[in-house]
């Protein structure tokens, strides 16, 4: 696996590290907001969630939502998800299947 990174352009592995790093921090936000939902604690603001989300950290969320059993009752929080994973398929599609 890190020999196979390293034969890849410096910009795609910079691409590759930064979305597994957002999508941990994005898994574990979910996690840390269902514990301290659990709590009644502070809480890590939807908004937060979803920029998380949109900078990256889609997959991060999907497993962490189905991970933590959190947000999966809530229809309007996963509708904004499922667009902002839409986005990123289509940006996705247009920028490298050309």
């Amino acid at each position: 696996m890190k020999a196979l990174l390293l034969t890849l352009p410096i910009g795609t592995q910079i691409a590759i590290v930064y979305l597994l790093i957002i999508n941990v921090i994005t898994f574990f936000a979910f996690g840390f907001d269902k514990l301290r939902a659990r709590k009644r604690g502070d809480r890590v603001s939807e908004k937060s969630l979803w920029l998380f989300t949109l900078i990256g950290g889609s997959i991060g969320a999907l497993l962490g939502m189905k991970y933590f059993r959190h947000k999966t009752k809530k229809l309007s929080f996963q509708a904004v998800v499922a667009v902002i994973l839409a986005l990123q398929i289509a940006l996705f599609s247009w920028l490298f299947v050309q």
